[in-house]
C-alpha cells in the first residue's frame, strides 16, 4: 500500500465521484480507476460502489477510510512538526473556537501567533463541540476551545478545563422586558439559541424547569452568532449566552443584559485534543496562547 492510494481514495471521498477526484487531482480516470482497484485489491475487499451519479463507500470503505483519514493527517503533520522544529515556520494549524471563545481567548492570542509563526496558515471554524467530534479523532482538526459537551468524550480525546462560566439573558436596548427581574417574567418571550447541544428545546426547558416554570418558546435556532445578533437586534428575540458578551464590543453597543435574580450557570470552558497524539509546535503555541487569558477569568471570578 503506498501513500498516494491513501491520497487517491480521499479525494473521491471528498469530490463524490471518480472522474471529479481525477481532475482535482490533475491525473487521468483510468490512472485513478486502476489507483483504486490496486488499493481495493490489496485490502482484499471493496472500498466503492460505482454510480452512474458517483462514487459511495462501502461498510468495509466507511471503515478504512477513517483509518486512512488519521494516517493521511498524521503524515502531514509529522512533517510540518518536524519542519518546526528546524525553524521552518509554514504548515496549518486547524481550530474549532466557539464564539464566546473568539471573545473571551482568541482575540488575545491572534497577534502573538501570527508574529511567531507567520507563515503558518490558521484555520478557525467557529462551531460548538458535538459536530465536530468526529474531526478531532480523525486529526482534521488540531483542537477545540469553547463550551464543555455534556456527554462524556470518547476514550481518543482528552479534555482540559480552562474556566468556569455563567451565562446571562440579553436582549436589544429598549426590548419590552429590558427591566425583568426574575425568569418569570420570560416565560412568553420568543426565545433563540445556538445551543451546544443537539436537544436546544430541552435546555432550555431544564433551565425554567429547575425554577418550577414552563418551558419558554423556542423561535429560532442558528448555528452561528450572527444568527443570534440579528433576531435579538430585530426580532426582539431573547437569548441565553455567556456573560463574556456583555462586554464584548462586537455588541455592547446594541444589546444588553436583564437584570435577572437567577443565578444561570454555564458548562466550563474547555479544550479538547487528542489524548495520544502530540500537537505540531505551531498548534501547541497556539493552545498555550488561548490558555494564558483563561485564568482571568478564575482572577476575576466570574461565577
Amino acid at each position: 500500500m503506498k501513500l498516494h492510494h491513501l491520497r487517491n481514495l480521499l479525494a473521491i471521498v471528498e469530490k463524490g465521484s471518480i472522474n471529479a477526484a481525477a481532475k482535482h487531482l490533475g491525473m487521468a480516470q483510468p490512472a485513478l480507476s486502476r489507483s483504486m482497484r490496486e488499493l481495493e485489491k490489496e485490502i482484499g475487499a471493496p472500498l466503492l460502489q460505482r454510480h452512474a451519479t458517483g462514487s459511495l463507500l462501502t461498510e468495509p470503505g466507511k471503515l478504512f477510510v477513517r483509518r486512512a483519514s488519521v494516517a493521511i493527517n498524521e503524515l502531514r503533520k509529522a512533517r510540518e512538526e518536524i519542519g518546526q522544529l528546524g525553524g521552518d515556520v509554514h504548515g496549518t494549524v486547524v481550530a474549532c473556537i466557539s464564539s464566546v471563545s473568539h471573545i473571551a481567548l482568541l482575540s488575545d492570542a491572534l497577534t502573538p501567533f501570527s508574529v511567531a509563526y507567520p507563515n503558518v496558515k490558521l484555520q478557525v471554524i467557529e462551531g460548538v463541540y458535538p459536530p465536530v467530534e468526529a474531526r478531532l479523532k480523525n486529526g482534521d482538526i488540531d483542537f477545540y476551545v469553547g463550551a464543555a459537551p455534556v456527554r462524556a468524550l470518547p476514550m481518543e480525546l482528552q479534555l482540559i478545563k480552562l474556566f468556569d462560566n455563567r451565562r446571562v439573558v440579553l436582549a436589544r436596548h429598549g426590548h419590552p422586558l429590558a427591566r425583568s427581574r426574575s425568569l418569570a417574567d420570560l416565560v412568553n418571550a420568543n426565545w433563540v439559541t445556538n445551543s451546544i447541544t443537539e436537544q436546544p428545546e430541552a435546555e432550555l426547558a431544564d433551565l425554567f424547569a429547575r425554577h418550577g416554570l414552563p418551558a419558554p418558546r423556542l423561535a429560532l435556532q442558528g448555528q452561528s452568532a450572527l444568527t443570534w445578533i440579528t433576531a435579538v437586534v430585530h426580532a426582539d428575540m431573547l437569548v441565553l449566552q455567556p456573560i463574556q458578551w456583555v462586554h464584548s464590543p462586537i455588541v455592547s453597543s446594541i444589546i444588553a443584559p436583564l437584570p435577572i435574580q437567577e443565578t444561570l450557570h454555564a458548562p466550563p470552558n474547555v479544550l479538547i485534543r487528542r489524548a495520544a497524539t502530540p500537537l505540531t509546535p505551531a498548534a501547541e503555541y497556539l493552545c498555550d496562547l488561548l490558555r494564558r487569558p483563561a485564568m482571568r477569568y478564575h482572577l476575576e471570578g466570574v461565577v
